[in-house]
């Protein structure tokens, strides 16, 4: 008798032996519970290695995308060939691996404990099951389309490879926005300012309005002949023009980069992209808060409106002063603190990097939208604390987002491409796309020309209407337009503007991005080579200034002579010391707050402008001046 040689001592010595058949009878049962217990764990293990085994093979897949397009992207650069930009050729590869993944890979079905059927009268997002007396937690993972009943396997397999939204926000997002702010080429920017803030902001808004109320017109008329399977409203048309009128400005920047296209058009076109993307994420957070009074919450309201035009003012605001706040306040304490970093250029990175980042989940934790927020902070960062970091620090900031905003922006072409056959929910009326293309080029059209002609104006360099075909043709869609769109799909409306939405990514990619390049031929743009390294970035801040003063309006050159004069000064190491632009009564509180370094700074510079102006004048002793 084994099992009773295991009993414990007070078992075998029982004084009552009558009682023994019920502890044998309990100990039964309760060693059969151990044993489901263990046989419960055992399945949960395996299952919990196969999640991870099948997460590990579709991370996998994207890395394997995103290697073959870097070597296809290093080829096409070899060959010169300009035909088809790098994000089109990472949407290629992600349609190839969604095709495979959608008709060719067939996971066998096993359905044994699946319970096809049961009653409830919700979805509900977390379901308590109770089995037996435990309870079991599990999580709604999306509907399942009628007739697909039998090919759960396979859509599971789908899901996999399909991510959260907010993986998109939170992660790659940022890096893609922060780069396109901490890249930018202020000199062009702010000489042509006033422009670009008229396309982002006004052109932005135009674009939304007339391609919401073409889409409107589409609607009502498949309604009317019965090609429309849900509701869609007109705040449904006015959230599809807002996320539809933010173009790329990731891709732009490549292709005219590479080409080396006129300075005025790659400040104008680059500069509307960085900054529509930010009017059309607040644009479609107003429309989505536009609530009115009574049952219909469709219907139009006046106070309704302008409640959402001062959410769209407050968030923009809100998030605008957060992101050059957090800005200022990293320049400031590299002003002061990163001094004594400088001989660690991996601890200063470091802090750039996550001080940098924090400013996106500040500002959508405190309820701002964190893409403005994190754009300014580039800019304010690029302008005030790269002039603190160590020169290690400032190669390898500008290298560290330029990769991450390299690998993000191709990954996310590569998850476009694999979306339009991994995505469930794909909703396509033709109707619907022929509108949809018909309202993104009119209202391009609506932004471009009667703004360029106002414009002109006032304008010294004026805006040539070969600009403006070009500006008109190379309104790319990208990275900003599929996150919007895909962050919410729950409802019909919302998946037919998705499914759209990719075919308009898609044909802006392939077809405009690859025509880029006939297209500045034939409108006869002029390219200008680059200035030589050494040239281009120490010229870049100072002439700055003078640009500035020479070319922006009037409300520029006093800001710009106020941040040269006083806010440089008390940020950054360079421009020149308090000492020398605040009063002499100032004199204690300027020499407490200027740095030595800002007058070692001051120093070098005065000395390159005294060469600079030397060389200008005696052309014959260039080379004896740069040895």
């Amino acid at each position: 008798m084994k099992f009773l040689r295991r009993l414990p001592l007070s078992l075998k010595t029982l004084k009552h032996p009558f009682l023994l058949p019920v502890l044998l009878t309990v100990l039964f049962v309760q060693s059969r519970g151990d044993d489901s217990n263990v046989l419960d764990n055992d399945v949960t293990e395996r299952m919990a290695e196969e999640s991870h085994r099948q997460d590990s093979a579709n991370l996998l897949i994207f890395i394997l995308l995103l290697t073959l397009t870097i070597l296809t992207i290093w080829l096409f650069k070899h060959r010169r060939f300009r035909f088809l930009h790098e994000t089109g050729l990472a949407m290629i590869y992600g349609l190839l691996v969604g095709v495979i993944l959608r008709y060719g890979v067939h996971v066998p079905e096993s359905i044994s404990n699946v319970t096809l059927s049961c009653a409830v009268n919700a979805s509900p997002a977390t379901l308590l099951v109770n089995v037996s007396g435990r309870f079991y937690e599990y999580t709604l993972k999306g509907e399942i389309r009628q007739g697909r009943g039998h090919q759960m396997q396979d859509d599971e397999m789908l899901r996999k490879v399909t991510f959260d939204p907010e993986v998109f926000f939170n992660i790659l997002l940022p890096p893609i926005i922060f780069h396109a702010g901490y890249s930018l080429k202020r000199r062009h920017f702010f000489r042509n300012i006033g422009s670009i803030l008229a396309y982002a902001f006004i052109g932005t808004v135009i674009s939304c309005f007339v391609i919401g109320l073409i889409m409107y017109g589409f609607v009502s008329f498949m309604k009317v002949v019965g090609q429309l399977g849900g509701d869609f409203y007109f705040t449904d048309c006015l959230f599809f023009g807002a996320i539809v009128s933010a173009t790329d400005p990731v891709t732009v920047l490549a292709i005219f980069n590479d080409l080396k296209v006129d300075v005025d058009l790659y400040a104008l076109l680059f500069g509307e992209s960085v900054l529509n993307d930010a009017v059309a994420i607040v644009l479609s957070s107003s429309i989505v808060a536009y609530q009115p009074a009574g049952d219909n919450s469709h219907s139009f309201e006046a106070m309704a409106m302008l409640k959402s035009f001062g959410v769209f003012l407050g968030v923009f605001s809100g998030s605008f002063a957060l992101g050059v706040s957090t800005g200022v306040m990293t320049a400031f304490i590299s002003f002061h603190f990163f001094t004594k970093l400088r001989d660690f250029p991996l601890l200063e990175t470091a802090l750039f990097f996550l001080m940098s980042w924090s400013t996106f989940l500040l500002a959508e934790a405190c309820g701002f939208t964190g893409v403005v927020a994190v754009l300014f902070c580039g800019i304010t960062q690029a302008h005030y604390t790269y002039n603190n970091l160590s020169p290690e620090s400032q190669e390898r900031t500008k290298q560290l987002f330029e990769l991450l905003n390299f690998l993000a922006e191709n990954f996310i072409f590569s998850y476009m491409g694999l979306t339009l056959f991994s995505f469930q929910s794909h909703v396509f009326n033709p109707l619907f796309i022929i509108g949809a293309f018909v309202a993104v080029f009119v209202g391009r059209a609506a932004n471009i020309y009667p703004l360029s002609l106002l414009l002109n104006l006032g304008r010294r360099n004026k805006i040539g209407l070969n600009f403006q075909h070009v500006m008109m043709f190379a309104g790319l869609r990208g990275a900003m337009t599929f996150a919007l769109s895909i962050r919410d799909t729950a409802t019909y409306a919302r998946q037919m503007m998705f499914s759209t939405t990719l075919l308009i990514v898609f044909f802006t990619v392939w077809i405009c991005g690859g025509g880029t390049t006939p297209m500045l031929s034939f409108m006869s743009i002029r390219i200008i080579l680059t200035l030589p390294v050494w040239q281009s970035s120490a010229a870049e801040d100072g002439s700055l200034r003078r640009c500035t003063k020479h070319e922006s309006a009037w409300p520029f050159r006093i800001w710009y002579n106020f941040d040269h004069n006083y806010l440089k000064p008390l940020l950054t190491h360079s421009g020149p010391p308090l000492t020398a632009t605040l009063p002499a009564c100032c004199g204690p509180l300027a020499r407490c707050l200027t740095s030595p370094q800002a007058y070692e700074v001051w120093a070098k510079n005065k000395t390159y402008t005294f060469i600079k102006i030397h060389w200008a004048k005696n052309p014959d002793v260039k080379e004896l001046m740069f040895v």
